[in-house]
């Protein structure tokens, strides 16, 4: 069986200017988010600290329920908490941040250069089948291609295609995205963030590097 999305998930250094008012509360999420992703041991842990931030971004939400971006970050903060949970406990979060995912895709599919299809094709391959889950690999290996013709260069959509690759036995295809998200530009305000994801990016092509 698939083991649940870890908290790796996606995470962009994007905000919408649609937002523009509210910035600093989106960006508080986002850099909230990489502290407990990347610097909190221990699942239970982890898994009370998103709790605790999922409250923060459902409020946004409520707030302005037809923003994007903030549907896409509750959706973030709902996936990574079921990382932490793990096992069958965690599908109601999953299958919680799959529909806030899909509300972001209905308002605006760009949204956050496409990060929603990111994010809803890595819960896609993540995710159990039938008949536990909803998981679907054609449907993960769709939005993950859709997602990187959006944004070609963003390291997180290289990484979760890469990943998703090396799975598939694709080990060339994996260490090409491995290397443009190896390249790609910081993002501003998203120090941890960065550096979190290129330690995963390094890890992934060491295996990837021993299968070719």
């Amino acid at each position: 069986m698939k083991s649940f999305i870890t908290a790796s998930l996606l995470t962009l250094g994007l905000v919408s200017s649609t937002w523009a008012a509210d910035t600093s509360s989106l960006l508080e999420i986002q850099q909230r988010w990489a502290q407990i992703n990347y610097q909190i041991e221990g699942d239970d842990a982890k898994e009370a600290a998103f709790n605790d931030l999922a409250i923060k971004a459902q409020e946004l939400v409520n707030a302005d329920p037809k923003n994007p971006d903030d549907l896409i970050w509750l959706g973030i903060i709902q996936s990574s908490t079921a990382g932490a949970k793990g096992g069958l406990g965690a599908l109601s979060l999953a299958k919680a941040a799959k529909k806030s995912f899909e509300d972001a895709i209905t308002i605006n599919p760009s949204a956050l250069s496409g990060s929603a299809m990111t994010s809803l094709g890595v819960l896609y391959h993540k995710v159990p089948g039938w008949p536990i889950g909803f998981g679907s690999d054609k449907k993960a290996k769709e939005l993950l291609v859709q997602s990187y013709k959006m944004n070609p260069t963003s390291i997180d959509t290289n990484y979760f295609l890469a990943e998703f690759l090396y799975d598939d036995g694709d080990y060339e295809g994996a260490k090409q995205h491995l290397d443009i998200a190896k390249k790609a530009a910081p993002r501003p305000n998203r120090p941890i963030a960065d550096m979190g994801r290129h330690k995963e990016v390094d890890a992934l092509m060491e295996k990837v590097n021993q299968k070719l």
